[in-house]
């Protein structure tokens, strides 16, 4: 197709026609274009159109070169509240460009006409427009030159948006982002107490930590009472935001005066069961009283806002939580009574928690005492044991030793490991060791007899106990004086024998299956003569179990260092062996030594 001109008429549409051969333009003014494809040809549908100019959420002003307005979009009207009559050929400078006071801006320091007549780009962050209710209206604009037609010249497009509408999406938008903080802020600070409130079982401990979690976190002073068994009242925990004030604070801690003295304040009434109290600057002053130590406290840190919080569990009010905050740290609000209030009620259960901890590990201690009996006076044989419990646990556990002497000059060596480390385990401990005792007493020998006899009674007894043990006899002295070690092992780990040279051996010989699995099994005995100044060993799997080690490595470690203590007093064998062994123990240990004495074999 050839090229065309295109001439451009006011008074229709353009009019194409062939380019003349002599180059003659005829006197008519022209411009030569390319040929313009139609709008779909860009994408443009009429919908898409439609939705450009109706759907913009911008106000769009169409202008001419000296600022006169030649079309808007609706949202222009919404924004200006201005209709479109008013506006289209009009003078945008004059009706809408003003200073910040509102007073009319000279056209020849107008950016806009500016950008306009230089054929710029112009964006601003403020410009105030005249809306046509009076008011004044900060937008945010761009100017874009714009070629219209050879008669209009240039113009030029101006987008603009409400400022105000938009900076109150943004604060908005920083509020939430706000709310949202704070909320991921509250959760993490619940974790860390959550986890504070789980590492110890030690009720003062864990409220101590927890204290110096929510200070300065929360608060600049908490303080934490606690109700004992006869009502009386203690404060456990007094932690300042101030490194200054620590030495005053543990003055703080302590008894406190009975509460029958202060039966109306917010402390007493939470403790006899209200819910959580927030008090202000005024209601601290309504409620002073000299004779109270808290108001003293309050009066000396110069609290301005105070939470009194329970520490409460489904059953009981155990004791507050008091956090106080101190200018210039802002007063507590009601969400914040609602969070404390939580943490509060989460360390309720925690002591709560610990407290029949606590009351469990007294009956399992007061079982223990009953339980392993004092070892018997031998004449010939020194006897020392060791029990320690698991750094974790109810202090007890089925971890037991026993000795006690037979008729005919024997002498029963027992060291058993019933599974488990609470009540339930100490109580299986404690019905087969009663047992095993009136079986020895019975069959006296083999031991294998003993343990098989013991093994087929305990379905009979109890369900789903298991046990390990070695018992061991020493029989009667020989004419010269020595001694005859025989025992069998269920499952237990091999008795250790040193002997005074410094040499030490497993003895690995009479193993069986462990107690409890109801299979049928030979049980075997296996004996040897003890050695003079020889030392036997009998001991829990706790000794030689360690985190990160085999059990292997940690029999190698124990007879490395039994050889090393082989001619040291018992007692201090024992007691050393503890101590060198004991590193990440996760179990109980007991331990059952038996040493000829000096002179005998």
């Amino acid at each position: 197709m050839p090229a065309r001109d295109v001439i451009l008429s006011k008074c229709g549409p353009p009019i194409a026609r062939a380019e003349p051969t002599c180059g003659c333009d005829g006197g008519i003014a022209k411009k030569r274009f390319d040929p313009l494809p139609g709008p779909e040809g860009y994408g443009l549908s009429r919908e898409l159109a439609r939705a450009l100019f109706h759907g913009l959420r911008v106000g769009l002003l169409i202008v001419d070169g000296t600022g006169k307005i030649l079309m808007v979009n609706p949202t222009t009207e919404q924004v200006l509240a201005r209709p479109a009559r008013q506006l289209v050929g009009a003078d945008s400078h004059d009706l809408l460009h003003r200073n910040p006071d509102g007073s009319t801006m000279p056209r020849e320091r107008c950016r806009h006409l500016m950008a306009l007549r230089d054929s710029e780009t112009l964006r601003t962050v403020e410009t105030w427009y005249a809306r046509g209710d009076g008011t004044l209206l900060p937008v945010g604009l761009t100017v874009a030159p714009l070629q219209l037609d050879e008669e209009e010249g240039r113009g030029g497009v101006v987008l603009f948006y409400d400022l105000l509408r938009h900076k109150a999406v943004e604060e908005e938008q920083a509020a939430h982002l706000t709310i949202l903080t704070e909320l991921t802020d509250r959760l993490s600070l619940t974790a860390e107490i959550s986890t504070v409130l789980s590492s110890t079982l030690e009720v003062e401990e864990m409220l101590r930590r927890l204290s110096r979690v929510v200070v300065p976190q929360l608060a600049d002073w908490a303080l934490i009472d606690l109700l004992g068994p006869d009502g009386e009242l203690r404060r456990v925990s007094v932690v300042s935001r101030s490194t200054k004030d620590a030495c005053e604070a543990a003055d703080w801690a302590g008894p406190l005066p009975p509460l029958e003295e202060n039966l109306h304040s917010p402390l007493a009434r939470v403790l006899r069961g209200a819910p959580s109290i927030l008090l202000t600057a005024r209601e601290l002053g309504e409620h002073a009283h000299p004779a109270r130590p808290l108001q003293r406290l309050y009066d000396r840190i110069g609290a301005t806002s105070v939470i009194v919080a329970p520490l409460r569990t489904p059953r009981r009010v155990l004791g507050t939580l008091v956090l106080a905050r101190c200018p210039p740290s802002p007063d507590f609000d009601p969400a914040d009574v609602a969070f404390i209030s939580d943490i509060a009620g989460r360390a309720g259960l925690a002591v709560d928690n610990a407290d029949l901890f606590q009351q469990q590990r007294r009956i399992a201690e007061t079982m223990q005492r009953h339980l392993i009996t004092p070892l018997p006076d031998v004449e010939d044989l020194e006897l020392v044991a060791r029990y320690q419990p698991a750094p974790h646990g109810a202090q007890v556990g089925g971890d037991w030793y026993d000795a006690f002497p037979l008729p005919g000059g024997l002498t029963t060596l027992v060291i058993g490991d019933v599974a488990g480390h609470d009540l339930q385990a100490a109580a299986g401990m404690s019905q087969i060791r009663n047992m095993l005792r009136a079986m020895a007493w019975a069959q006296r020998t083999p031991p294998s007899r003993v343990v098989g006899r013991l093994d087929e009674a305990l379905p009979h007894l109890t369900d789903d106990l298991l046990a390990t043990l070695v018992l061991a006899l020493v029989e009667a002295p020989d004419e010269d004086g020595s001694r005859l070690l025989r025992w069998t092992s269920a499952g237990h780990p091999p008795p250790l024998l040193v002997e005074d040279d410094g040499s030490a051996r497993y003895l690995e010989e009479g193993q069986g299956l462990m107690l409890g699995t109801d299979l049928p099994t030979t049980r075997p005995d296996a004996g040897v003569p003890i050695p003079a100044r020889g030392t036997v060993l009998l001991y829990t799997d706790g000794l030689v179990e360690t985190v990160g080690s085999s059990l292997g490595a940690g029999m190698n470690r124990l007879r490395r260092h039994a050889a090393a203590l082989a001619r040291h007093p018992l007692p201090y064998f024992c007691d050393e062996l503890l101590a060198r062994m004991r590193h990440d123990v996760i179990d109980d240990i007991a331990l059952l030594a038996l040493r000829l004495r000096t002179g005998a074999g």
